[in-house]
């Protein structure tokens, strides 16, 4: 398995929430907030965690906190700027609203790693999930490129590199689910 200090964790917290209508980071769940459960369980499979975020209020939990380089270009700008302030070989990049992920579904995208694959993605439901995914910093050149263009779907900028699928067991797919309105949120509080 690669060494973690190869690997930065990414966290996407600048989302405009606007289903949520709330920053979905700060979000309770079972104690804690939603990125809290992000940060745990990237931490023991990287050598440091950046959020990437427009908002102070992430500096309460001590990472280094870099803001979009590229405004308002949603999650493609958010991994260009966390890849371009890291000088690791990879990227774990999270969403801040996945509450229920843990560090044994993401090992399995570093288990994953190869000499050819520039982005590795979670593959749930039948979904790929590209921010449950490890990129390469090869993908940062790319991705400025696209944005530079105007381009801002994610999933375009990530089929523009040499991708490389992880298929999740049906019971790993729950670990994956992302919480985007008040309904989810209900539904998965027990």
């Amino acid at each position: 398995m690669i060494d973690k200090k190869d690997i930065t964790g990414i966290i996407l917290s600048g989302g405009k929430s606007s289903r949520m209508g709330t920053d979905k980071g700060f979000l309770m769940y079972e104690g804690k907030r939603f990125v809290e459960y992000s940060i745990e369980a990237l931490k023991p499979l990287v050598s440091n965690v950046t959020i990437v975020s427009d908002n102070e209020d992430y500096d309460v939990f001590g990472l280094k906190r870099i803001e979009d380089i590229i405004k308002n270009a949603g999650p493609l700008a958010g991994i260009y700027s966390g890849l371009k302030h890291t000088s690791t070989v990879y990227g774990l990049v999270l969403s801040c609203d996945i509450p229920l992920i843990n560090s044994k579904v993401l090992e399995k995208l570093i288990d994953a790693i190869d000499s050819d694959s520039e982005v590795i993605q979670i593959e749930s439901q039948g979904k790929n999930m590209p921010l449950i995914a490890l990129y390469k910093k090869s993908c940062e050149p790319i991705f400025l490129k696209l944005l530079n263009q105007g381009e801002r779907r994610l999933q375009f900028a990530v089929n523009q590199c040499k991708v490389k699928h992880v298929l999740l067991t049906s019971e790993d797919e729950l670990f994956t689910k992302n919480i985007n309105t008040p309904e989810q949120l209900k539904a998965i509080i027990k």
